[in-house]
């Protein structure tokens, strides 16, 4: 079957290298506005989206994350721009989690590249975390789900790896 969606979805990649080129007002705000159009449960809505472009807090954020994995890189791969999915309640992650791949398809469709990356569940259940939602006036019972790297692509996407047999199981 050929369909625009199902495409955009086949077609997507994770980037692991960016370009500085900051990323455009315009196209940063259509994908934080796809992340509001997710799924939640109960439609209660409890993400909370925070678009990092200030360099300062996105490399503070940075360090936060690269700490958690005990290193020193950029766990976002020096995007210009960090999205970070917070959410509360007991459906936290599931909510997040659509959240996040709302932004990850949007920012496709528009020419940008994304990733997903791991560890704000643990960097804001820290202190230093606390410190920072309350920087951020937002509540400390906010949990981390997850964030995108945002930017241009440094380099075009690899190939996809083939779909691996039994992925798809019918009763």
């Amino acid at each position: 079957m050929n369909n625009e969606m199902l495409e955009l979805i086949k077609t997507r990649r994770s980037v692991r290298a960016y370009q500085d080129t900051p990323v455009p007002e315009e196209l940063l705000s259509a994908v934080l506005e796809a992340g509001t159009w997710a799924p939640t449960a109960m439609g209660r809505q409890s993400p909370v989206i925070v678009a990092v472009t200030d360099k300062t807090c996105r490399d503070r954020l940075s360090r936060l994350n690269a700490a958690v994995m005990g290193r020193d890189a950029d766990p976002y791969y020096g995007a210009p721009a960090v999205v970070v999915v917070l959410a509360e309640g007991n459906n936290f992650l599931q909510d997040g989690s659509c959240v996040l791949e709302n932004m990850m398809l949007a920012a496709h469709s528009l020419g940008l590249g994304s990733v997903w990356v791991n560890r704000e569940l643990e960097i804001f259940d820290s202190e230093a975390g606390k410190a920072l939602l309350k920087e951020w006036n937002l509540p400390e019972t906010l949990r981390g789900v997850g964030a995108i790297a945002l930017g241009y692509p440094a380099a075009p996407a690899a190939a996809p790896a083939p779909r691996k047999d039994g992925y798809v199981v019918r009763i």
